[in-house]
């Protein structure tokens, strides 16, 4: 597919210019976030440093770190930079775990996420004559708001279905002709195996492509929503503390995604120390935001583990591009001992052929941990016989114990008896937590 570009210009940027772009607007932000965000200040002058010691991107590891503790701590307006009367959008996390965050936007800022959205959807080769299915969750969530907007920049007819109600999903994507689908990866999926069981083919919908994020998922993942919506599946990665989704997206060359630059700045950081990694480094991933005008973090810690590759695309962008998140460094796991990710399991899962419907569940039992790992049958596979699921089971365990280096015991379950997830999918239910 030739590239296609949504701002040209911006996109293919020599690198030297671009830096000296994200120079130009550090300095500034810095002075706006110092002169109106007491909070941040505070922790500046902590630190010993003012605005006039920030000359450029050289000269930005001097600033503090925030993190999602700091938002939890200044909820709900500590970290506002401008009137409230400035603002004309709130969006919100899912508060899972603790206070929600809250991210303000003032109009300008509202116009650019919904300009790196547009990026992601052109990157995608989506174009006016398209039709943009948007089924992520609307409302707090960015992940429909944000497609939504960059379908409109676009110039795309944009059906704004939200997550769940797979029947009017179904009924819409095959009456209107829907070209572009926008969901999280285990709804993708689910869509692909819905359509399947009302007896359509791969080749029956009109779908080209996808864009799939908000949760973590897999190249065999991708693949399988590939061959089972027959489409080209993209990558797209951002944080509501950010804006939401297009701070970064893949392009038709599907090796990574290409970071917004011109609006943010990325470092990759020791989760441990908070050191700035060299070049080519898997670290934590630090974002700090250019041109956000009410809300805007510095060096805020997203704890995503990635890698940031910095050579040219061939596609034209000159962009940073950053891997899948390999994990976080705040919810992967420790098991025995054991970093583990769940992503790592779903790698297992799906070389060994099975659908990525699972649950790990860790928990403690006479002070070790037990892990359990909860997998869905396909129909097929559930005619197998006991001593056939058994022999599967371990079989898995030992797939499992191979890429971790410990064991779970694996539990072989019936068809749809995992609950299916609409929006973010709750892979990891670990029960310790609750005993602290």
């Amino acid at each position: 597919m030739e590239p296609r570009y949504f701002q040209k210009e911006i996109e293919t940027m020599p690198r030297e210019q671009l830096k000296q772009l994200q120079s130009e607007k550090l300095v500034k932000q810095v002075r706006h976030v110092y002169d109106h965000v007491p909070y941040y200040r505070d922790l500046m002058d902590k630190k010993g440093v003012t605005p006039d010691d920030i000359h450029g991107i050289e000269d930005l590891h001097k600033l503090p770190f925030l993190t999602k503790a700091d938002l939890r701590e200044t909820y709900p307006y500590g970290m506002l930079a401008v009137p409230l009367s400035d603002c004309v959008r709130i969006q919100s996390t899912s508060g899972t775990t603790g206070k929600r965050v809250i991210a303000y936007y003032t109009q300008k800022d509202v116009d650019l996420w919904e300009d790196c959205c547009a990026r992601a959807l052109v990157a995608a080769g989506t174009d006016k004559e398209d039709v943009v299915q948007v089924c992520y969750g609307y409302g707090l969530f960015t992940g429909g708001p944000g497609l939504n907007g960059g379908s409109h920049r676009v110039g795309s007819l944009t059906l704004p279905m939200s997550s769940g109600n797979t029947e009017r999903q179904i009924q819409f994507m095959m009456d209107l002709k829907s070209t572009v689908l926008c969901c999280t990866p285990s709804y993708a999926a689910y869509i692909a195996e819905s359509l399947k069981e009302q007896g359509y083919r791969p080749e029956d919908n009109c779908l080209k492509a996808g864009i799939f994020g908000a949760e973590p998922w897999t190249e065999e993942m991708r693949h399988d929503i590939e061959a089972g919506l027959g489409i080209k599946a993209y990558d797209i990665y951002g944080l509501t503390e950010t804006s939401g989704p297009g701070v970064a997206f893949e392009c038709a060359e599907q090796k990574g995604m290409h970071i917004n630059e011109d609006h943010f700045i990325a470092e990759i950081i020791d989760p441990d120390t908070g050191e700035v990694l060299p070049e080519g480094s898997r670290g934590e991933l630090v974002f700090t935001s250019l041109d956000k005008e009410a809300f805007p973090l510095l060096r805020y810690r997203t704890r995503d583990i990635c890698v940031l590759n910095p050579l040219p695309c061939s596609c034209g962008r000159t962009h940073v591009r950053m891997s899948k998140p390999m994990g976080r460094s705040d919810d992967m796991m420790i098991i025995r001992g054991v970093n583990v990710f769940p992503s790592q399991i779903e790698a297992v899962l799906l070389n060994e052929g099975y659908a990525p419907n699972y649950q790990i569940v860790v928990d403690r039992a006479k002070n070790n941990d037990t892990f359990d790992v909860y997998v869905e049958l396909s129909p097929e596979q559930f005619t197998d016989t006991v001593s056939g699921i058994t022999a599967r089971e371990k079989a898995l365990a030992g797939a499992i114990r191979t890429m971790l280096g410990i064991g779970p015991i694996v539990h072989l379950v019936a068809p749809k008896t995992i609950a299916r997830s609409e929006g973010k999918a709750v892979r990891v239910i670990d029960k310790r937590k609750l005993h602290d």
